[in-house]
């Protein structure tokens, strides 16, 4: 039985990843892990947001820089205030797509995507 999925992105510099997920987005920081402790890099952690999970690697086989990562969310409006007033750059604007959902899609430095969707509300019958 599946219970759940984290993806795994590539980041080049794991103290500014950690500052732009955990200072910027709003994650928490829950595992560190470092090749030599007297080195930032390669490091691979573990942040957390509401109980959603991302991994991040500067490890140079994990994975590739410029992934996307889908992460449903309950109000999109609400998170884009929340990333404006922390300065988050935001690359696209929350924007209702015609495949129903409303989007904001955020890029870190690494040019990872994470695209907050917002799912469509289904009409009943």
């Amino acid at each position: 039985m599946i219970q759940g999925v984290i993806p795994l992105l590539r980041v080049s510099n794991a103290a500014v990843a950690q500052a732009f997920y955990c200072h910027g987005l709003g994650f928490q920081l829950e595992f560190v892990q470092r090749a030599d402790i007297n080195n930032e890099d390669p490091c691979y952690m573990g942040v957390s947001r509401n109980g959603v999970w991302v991994h991040l690697s500067s490890y140079p086989s994990d994975g590739t820089r410029g992934s996307v990562v889908n992460v449903i969310v309950d109000n999109v409006d609400e998170l884009h205030a929340e990333f404006a007033k922390r300065k988050v750059p935001i690359d696209t604007p929350p924007v209702d797509q015609n495949w129903g959902s409303r989007e904001m899609y955020v890029k870190d430095t690494d040019k990872n995507c994470l695209r907050f969707i917002q799912p469509a509300v289904k009409e009943e019958e």
